[in-house]
């Protein structure tokens, strides 16, 4: 299992929906890159350069909205996931 590490988190995208609202049915190259994801795994939290306590605010099976080309990939027993730090994270999805 990956762990991460002070303030980061481990998260798997959300697939994108290939049927439009309208009924139409789209390629996987005309797909906008998802930016929904859910919370695998979350740091401890850390210390930031003033060596105030980091706090995280996302827990594991939270959906999240991220920056578009944030993190890390990582490929590991064949599950594609991505490492990033908590502050990439944009907000929460309810």
């Amino acid at each position: 299992m990956i762990k991460p590490l002070n303030d980061r988190v481990l998260i798997k995208m959300v697939e994108a929906e290939e049927t439009t609202k309208s009924g139409i049915i789209l390629s996987s190259g005309s797909q906008e890159k998802p930016q929904i994801a859910e919370v695998v795994e979350v740091g401890p939290g850390g210390v930031d350069e003033n060596n105030k306590k980091i706090e995280m605010q996302v827990k594991k099976g939270d959906r999240v909205i991220i920056s578009k080309y944030s993190g890390t990939e990582v490929k590991y027993e064949g599950v594609e996931y991505i490492i990033v730090k908590q502050n990439d994270i944009l907000a929460t999805v309810e």
